[in-house]
């Protein structure tokens, strides 16, 4: 494969990052290119010792989403992160998915438990006025502990979504070290 080649598929596939990023990688890559000519070799050896430019492109955008997300770990950047991990091999579907899902998923319920209970004395006074006939107070003083509990809940899953989005932050970087470069460097 040519220059020409290698450079173009190699910013075709850089097409989800930003173009003054996927200007920056392009030019570091002529480099390569331009050292290895000036050492003797010709381009498509120096294409071959570099690898596929789809998979160079799947490892930097899977990198750029992994960093932007250390920088800003939003909703929407981590869902890009994990996507792009995924996109690195079909192994990574189960290793970086399955574990997605499952934390996810203990998130989302912890949340729903704590609001639950929190809005508890709501649904005791709509009962009541709803069925006045059916009224205990233990209810109500039942349902009044089950906010203060909520509360407790809710503050714990505060700090269990932090350390939980930390914590894959930190896995998906792994995972994209290993993918690119095997165990040695994590």
């Amino acid at each position: 494969m040519t220059k020409d080649q290698f450079l173009t598929k190699l910013e075709a596939s850089l097409k989800r990052l930003p173009s003054d990023e996927r200007q920056d990688i392009v030019q570091d890559f002529e480099e390569h290119f331009t050292i290895g000519l000036a050492e003797g070799k010709t381009e498509e050896e120096i294409s071959v010792s570099l690898g596929s430019p789809q998979q160079i492109a799947k490892d930097l955008v899977a990198t750029y989403h992994v960093e932007r997300v250390e920088a800003t770990a939003s909703t929407a950047n981590i869902f890009r992160a994990v996507w792009a991990v995924i996109g690195l091999g079909f192994f990574n579907l189960v290793i970086v998915l399955g574990p997605f899902i499952a934390l996810v998923a203990l998130i989302i319920a912890g949340w729903i438990v704590a609001g639950a209970f929190i809005v508890s004395p709501l649904l005791v006074i709509l009962n009541t006025v709803m069925y006045p006939e059916i009224f205990q107070f233990f209810d109500l003083f039942f349902s009044i502990g089950l906010t203060g509990l909520g509360l407790f809940i809710a503050i714990g899953m505060y700090f269990a979504t932090r350390a939980v989005t930390s914590g894959f932050i930190r896995y998906l970087k792994f995972n994209v070290r290993v993918v690119k470069g095997g165990m040695k460097d994590a």
